[in-house]
């Protein structure tokens, strides 16, 4: 059978549109809480911003050089993707306002909260918005004229413009100063009960006039840019790497438009004078029915007073491991240690941080930094440990896309600080979460190791599901050593005891794990697999999913995003299932479970099954060895494979479904979250009962 077949796959861009597609349900589901549901629609805005940015900017520079070579799966060359992306994303945005307009404008009025046009004010209102624009933002403004002289300006990327239109059809650009006002005021209101509204754009364009005294204005267009914001550089040639991302960041901002977008009911002659300036096609054009930029609903969703439009507080509970334990090496000694976030707090990670930076028995601390927090207590203690004269190695990747000016803000403190900082190597991201403490114990050195699934980040560990793995196991230690010396030095590929490394084989390790099950499926035994990931893209490992399932293997994904495997097709995929979970956290842990024929092995990962993550990046793939982590994680696979409130099921022909609501309705993650609850304070039985048949184990309980 020809497993390259496109029939069996998916695009990865329409897969991706198609997971953007599930951020944007939960906009329209009301049992959401209505300021939740505008934020929804806010993380799908800022999704395809960055979509676009990247993704479709990178396919159109191929467009632009002539490539023609079709990707690897679908056999879409990159004319025929921009095609599809365009057909499809047009349809997502057309849905983004009619949820905006039909669903959420009306759930907000319901609530008393409403966004008011200029020609909707009272004169009270009026009145106040005249003396915020003179006042504050009159003073901030720049009209720019566009003529033979002065060319049409190089606006910011994201930035939401104002195209003015004067008499003998001159041109001017009017910026909105939203990154130092913000975009939405408050107005003055009677009813205390009620809040009203008033975008920044829309001040503006209601004294616009004042701005070009002395002449006509035939029309006001809002309007927006998004450019092409991939970083590309010649990483071999440049002799200075952080010297050189910084000055490709700073090119962000001036790069080629990739969409323009303009409000509805603009002048004619404002979208062909746009196209025009920014060489850009009339495919690439949107005009959208509402305010332009939903981003602003982040920030929106936080208002004063609504608590009741929110969810409840779930705040990250004590991790069951270490209830009582007051040292957290000792406690680490004992047993390796999970912890499961963010339904288990993040402190035991800071703690080991303050711990290791204080305790004189600590030699040198190593640790890899992809994204962490605007104010980081881990880079503080980092500092703090080089203060204190230990030896202080830190990885910093400053090619992490968008955290880039962040990283190298963070790699220079920690320099200054006397930290020894590796930038990275050349031609790979170092993506994997790890964490090394080396402490002299009773005349002999002991080796402490966190691994995660997830970011050094104290605020995205509130929001996103990741694990940590705490452990004194000596063959990881040995790995970890290894990994870090090979980064900072020279040193080959060591012949690895627990930890698997991409690019260093951790592709052909799950190949062997997957061909394990096959060999079991054949020979008549029970044989099953379980991932979830965020993405699942690598064509390798899908043919090996493929060839499992036709040998017999029952194989459940559990893909929060980009899935490019076809489940379901008759002969190739029908012993495969594909489920996508979106709700208020971030789906974001690597799990890879293995039956094994009863003797169940069980992964955690910095890496999803992409080929990006297995060739070009250095991630860490690490078992659980202990029973009854073991259990744990069977448990957590339990529940999100019985979720039937949050979790859409892939078809065989590309279309994600919610689960039928059977009797017992089950959110994974509120479930996940009061089991914390129940788990901290040691009492009473959890809320619900689950299925026992689901891993074939009996411990689903």
């Amino acid at each position: 059978m020809d497993l390259d077949s496109i029939q069996y796959y998916i695009n990865r861009e329409q897969s991706w549109l198609a997971f953007n597609e599930r951020v944007l349900e939960e906009a329209k589901d009301d049992s959401n809480p209505t300021l939740e549901r505008g934020k929804f629609l806010a993380i799908s805005a800022s999704n395809l911003d960055e979509f676009f940015m990247v993704r479709v900017a990178h396919i159109k520079d191929q467009v632009k050089s002539g490539i023609a070579t079709p990707e690897n799966k679908t056999m879409l060359t990159p004319r025929k993707q921009i095609k599809a992306i365009n057909i499809q994303a047009h349809a997502f945005v057309q849905k983004q306002y009619e949820i905006w307009n039909q669903r959420l404008v009306p759930a907000f009025q319901a609530e008393g909260i409403e966004i008011l046009s200029a020609n909707q004010l009272n004169e009270q209102q009026l009145c106040f918005i005249k003396d915020y624009f003179f006042n504050q933002i009159y003073p901030t403004l720049t009209p720019l004229a566009v003529d033979s002289s002065r060319p049409f300006p190089m606006l910011m990327n994201k930035s939401v413009n104002l195209a003015v239109v004067l008499e003998s059809e001159l041109f001017a650009v009017v910026q909105v100063p939203g990154g130092v006002l913000p975009r939405f005021i408050e107005l003055p209101w009677d009813d205390e009960e009620e809040s009203k509204f008033i975008l920044l754009e829309d001040i503006i364009r209601e004294f616009v006039e004042h701005l070009f005294f002395g002449n006509r204005i035939v029309s006001v267009s809002t309007f927006r840019i998004t450019r092409n914001a991939d970083i590309n550089f010649d990483e071999e040639s440049a002799s200075d790497l952080l010297e050189e991302i910084e000055k490709e960041v700073k090119k962000r901002s001036r790069g080629s438009a990739v969409r323009l977008e303009i409000q509805s009911g603009c002048d004619p002659y404002v979208e062909e004078f746009l196209r025009d300036a920014l060489e850009i096609h009339e495919k690439d054009v949107y005009i959208v029915d509402g305010p332009i930029d939903f981003t602003f609903l982040m920030k929106f969703s936080n208002l004063e007073g609504y608590d009741n439009l929110r969810y409840e507080d779930l705040p990250p509970q004590p991790p069951q491991d270490f209830i009582g334990e007051t040292d957290i090496f000792a406690a680490i000694s004992k047993k390796d240690i999970m912890v499961h976030h963010p339904y288990e707090s993040f402190e035991p990670v800071i703690l080991m941080m303050k711990q290791a930076a204080e305790d004189p028995n600590v030699l040198a601390i190593k640790q890899t930094l992809y994204r962490v927090s605007g104010v980081s207590p881990i880079i503080k203690y980092l500092m703090k440990a080089a203060e204190n004269g230990k030896q202080v190695t830190v990885v910093v990747e400053l090619k992490a896309r968008f955290d880039e000016e962040n990283n190298i803000g963070w790699a220079k403190k920690l320099e200054e600080a006397g930290c020894h900082v590796i930038y990275g190597l050349v031609g790979y991201k170092i993506h994997c979460k790890l964490l090394l403490v080396v402490r002299q114990e009773r005349n002999r050195i002991k080796r402490y190791v966190h691994l995660s699934t997830g970011n050094y980040n104290e605020s995205t560990a509130k929001l996103y599901t990741d694990y940590g793995l705490f452990t004194a196991n000596e063959d990881i230690g040995v790995d970890a050593s290894a990994i870090f010396n090979h980064l900072s030095g020279y040193m080959r590929a060591p012949m690895w005891r627990q930890i698997s490394a991409a690019p260093l084989g951790m592709r052909d390790k799950f190949i062997g794990l997957i061909e394990n099950e096959i060999q079991h499926a054949m020979a008549g035994r029970p044989a099953k697999i379980i991932a979830k990931m965020n993405s699942l893209t690598d064509k390798e490992i899908i043919k090996a999913l493929f060839t499992a399932s036709m040998a017999g293997v029952k194989i459940e994904l559990i893909i929060r995003g980009i899935c490019c495997l076809r489940p379901g097709v008759p002969g190739v995929s029908e012993n495969i299932r594909v489920r996508s979970i979106v709700g208020r956290f971030l789906e974001h842990s690597r799990v890879f479970y293995f039956y094994n024929n009863g003797e169940e092995s069980i992964y955690l990962a910095s890496a999803d099954w992409m080929t990006r993550n297995l060739s070009r990046r250095v991630e860490t793939m690490f078992p659980i060895l202990e029973t009854d982590l073991k259990e744990r994680v069977k448990d957590v696979l339990c529940v999100q494979l019985q979720d039937n409130m949050k979790a859409r099921l892939l078809a065989s022909d590309g279309v994600y479904k919610k689960q039928a609501n059977e009797e017992m309705k089950l959110n994974a993650q509120l479930f996940l979250y009061h089991k914390a609850v129940k788990s901290a304070k040691k009492q009473g039985p959890y809320f619900y009962k689950i299925r026992t048949n689901v891993l074939n184990t009996e411990r689903c309980e």
